[in-house]
């Protein structure tokens, strides 16, 4: 697997010890040290991941990464947010900006470069199936060939990861899944995913297609197990 990686972090030994390690595994690394400028490259080359340091000069990882999540030509890059902060409210702040992953420092260089591949397999996954072009339910449509997505015919903008949840559970509308199973369709098998993380992205997900995501009609929680797109029949 290879790709050309930005990494972004005001801490130029961080910086150099993770563009030495992607290098060595294959990756091409471009480097940014303050906000500005990693928007700047952003906007100017084509990258295959990010990771983004949380604190940075400038504009704060958090800020850049809903830029990037709100421009159309960026939206499905992948985003691992990197961070001496440890706190769940960050962890699921970022998770809730549109970063796939989240890590913390001081963090070994084997497990960030496994949790690269992982975010990268997930991005070039291709959907499983291709038994119907469009899906339509009380309101909402996706069409599973542009990944175009409206409710009561308003255009909704989606995440990369809230797309594949979306387009798997219309495929599969009814059934339950925990939140193991839809770690393993949908994420794949990544042991550094986190159950938690499918909670947010849930809950990002209902915000965007659901009139009222305190009261779902189409992503219905079942107590005890997990959750399941409405019932069609």
């Amino acid at each position: 697997m290879s790709a050309k990686i930005l990494v972004v972090d005001d801490e130029e030994d961080i910086v150099d010890l993770i563009s030495y390690n992607l290098e060595k595994e294959g990756f091409t690394v471009i480097k940014a040290y303050d906000g500005g400028k990693a928007l700047e490259l952003l906007k100017t080359q084509n990258f295959g991941l990010v990771i983004l340091d949380l604190m940075l000069p400038s504009i704060n990882g958090l800020e850049i990464c809903r830029i990037i999540r709100r421009t159309k030509e960026l939206e499905s890059l992948p985003i691992i947010m990197l961070t001496a902060k440890t706190d769940n409210v960050d962890r699921i702040l970022g998770l809730e900006m549109g970063a796939d992953d989240y890590i913390t420092k001081p963090f070994h260089v084997r497990e960030l470069i496994a949790r690269i591949r992982a975010v990268l397999r997930r991005s070039e996954r291709l959907p499983a199936s291709d038994k119907a072009v469009t899906f339509t339910f009380k309101g909402l449509y996706l069409n599973y060939n542009t990944y175009e997505v409206t409710v009561d015919g308003k255009k909704v903008e989606l995440g990369p990861t809230e797309i594949k949840l979306l387009r798997f559970f219309t495929e599969h509308p009814g059934r339950v899944y925990s939140r193991g199973q839809l770690l393993d369709y949908v994420w794949g098998n990544e042991t550094f995913v986190e159950p938690r993380t499918i909670d947010v992205h849930i809950s990002r997900l209902r915000t965007e297609i659901e009139k009222d995501k305190n009261k779902p009609r189409y992503i219905l929680t079942v107590r005890g197990i997990g959750y399941k797109f409405a019932d069609v029949k």
